[in-house]
């Protein structure tokens, strides 16, 4: 049997058991396995990088934490604004990143920052928490490839 056969098969396994768990689990429980082709993902600057200025990784600090993002090598502009070169701060908070192909959710979990704003005063309830950032489109969308930072790890302490 040819190769491409199997890998045809095999892809179709694939498919089906993976739209088998996302119903069982249901839909919004799994990540997209691909971007929707109509959904328009923006290009960026192969050096662009999104990072924390503050917290330090591993920092231990009261709530509510003062978080400063940080971006290199693109701009900042609200949402809805179409300029080359520029997207919006999320704050992902004790969640993974979510489909680089889809808009970003808004929740406790996703944290929008749509205004161009660069820094926020984070509540978080005492224990430890990881913090990551999301660089979105004009719709909320991760830039083609994704300008996403570290992910850190914060204590929150009484």
């Amino acid at each position: 049997m040819p190769s491409f056969v199997r890998r045809s098969n095999s892809s179709l396994a694939c498919l089906v058991a993976s739209s088998w768990l996302a119903a069982l689990l249901g839909a919004s429980s799994l990540p997209a396995a691909a971007a929707d082709p109509a959904v328009p993902r923006t290009a960026r600057p192969d050096s662009a990088q999104v990072y924390f200025i503050s917290p330090a990784d591993g920092a231990k600090l009261r709530s509510p934490v003062l978080v400063l993002f940080g971006l290199r090598d693109m701009g900042v502009a609200p949402a809805g604004v179409v300029l080359e070169k520029t997207g919006h701060h999320h704050l992902i908070v004790d969640a993974p990143i979510p489909p680089a192909g889809l808009p970003i959710p808004k929740d406790e979990h996703h944290r929008h920052f749509g205004g161009g704003q660069t820094e926020v005063s984070l509540p978080l309830a005492p224990g430890k928490h990881t913090l990551q950032l999301l660089l979105g489109d004009h719709n909320h969308v991760p830039h083609d490839p994704p300008v996403v930072s570290e992910r850190i790890t914060i204590e929150v302490i009484e």
